[in-house]
C-alpha cells in the first residue's frame, strides 16, 4: 500500500510544489489538500492519511494547534511533519512539544521530502540534531524545568536506556545506536520502546524533548 498524505498550508504553490514532488514517487499518494489547520481534523478523520505535512505558520488555526487537536481528538492519528521556512522558529519548537514527529524545511530538495514522508511514515522521527539543541537553546528551558526533571524521576530509566536517550537526542538511528553501543538493532528497539513508555511519550521526538526539557540532555 502507498504512503497517504494530507498536505495542509496556506500557500496553494507550496501545496502544488509538495504534491508535484510526493506523487512523482510510485509509493507515495497525496489523498488531499487544506488551506488552514482547522480543516485538518474532519479531513483526517475522512480520509485516514498515513502522514500530515502541515505548514507550522497559517492566519486561522496554526500548526501548533492544529496538531495539538488532532492528538486529542483522533483516536489513532497520523504522523504529523511540520513544514516550516524557518528552522529556528518558536513555532517549530511549540509544534513539536505538541507532539509533531519532525519537521521539513520548505526549501528541501527533492529527495529530502520523499525521504522525510518515508521515515514518518515508517514510525521514525524526524530530527535534525543541530538545529533541535539550538531550539531548546531558545525556546525550552535549558537547566530543566521542574515537572519535566520529576517525569524523569518518575521514569526510572535503566543505565543503559539512559544511554540510547542521550543518543536519540543526537539524532542516531536503531541502526547507529546499535552500531555505537555495539549491540542488535531488535536490543535497541526494545530499549528505545521502554524509554518511550517510561516517559510517556508519543514517539522519539517527544523522548527527545523531554530529555532537553528535564535537562537530562544539555542543548548547548
Amino acid at each position: 500500500m502507498p504512503v497517504t498524505v494530507l498536505l495542509v498550508d496556506d500557500e496553494p504553490l507550496v501545496r502544488a510544489g509538495l504534491r508535484a514532488v510526493l506523487e512523482a514517487q510510485p509509493d507515495i499518494e497525496v489523498v488531499g489538500e487544506a488551506a488552514d489547520g482547522a480543516a485538518v481534523i474532519p479531513l483526517v478523520r475522512r480520509l485516514r492519511p498515513d502522514v500530515v505535512a502541515m505548514d507550522v505558520r497559517m492566519p486561522l488555526l496554526d500548526g501548533i494547534e492544529a496538531t495539538r487537536a488532532l492528538l486529542r481528538s483522533v483516536a489513532a492519528p497520523p504522523k504529523i511533519l511540520v513544514v516550516t521556512t524557518f528552522e529556528n522558529d518558536e513555532y517549530v519548537y511549540g509544534a513539536l512539544r505538541a507532539g509533531a514527529d519532525g519537521f521539513l524545511l520548505k526549501r528541501a530538495r527533492p529527495a529530502e521530502i520523499v525521504h522525510a514522508v518515508r521515515l514518518v511514515a515508517e514510525g521514525e522521527s524526524l530530527l535534525f540534531p543541530a538545529s533541535v539543541r539550538r531550539l531548546a537553546a531558545e525556546y525550552g528551558d535549558g537547566d530543566g524545568n521542574r515537572a519535566a526533571r520529576a517525569a524523569l524521576e518518575r521514569a526510572r530509566l535503566t543505565g543503559r536506556e539512559g544511554e540510547v536517550l542521550r543518543l536519540m537526542a543526537r539524532g542516531l538511528t536503531n541502526a547507529e545506536i546499535a552500531a555505537k553501543l555495539v549491540v542488535g538493532t531488535e536490543t535497541v528497539k526494545s530499549h528505545v520502546s521502554a524509554v518511550l513508555a517510561k516517559l510517556g511519550a508519543r514517539d522519539r521526538t517527544q523522548a527527545v524533548i523531554a530529555a532537553y526539557e528535564s535537562g537530562f540532555v544539555a542543548p548547548r
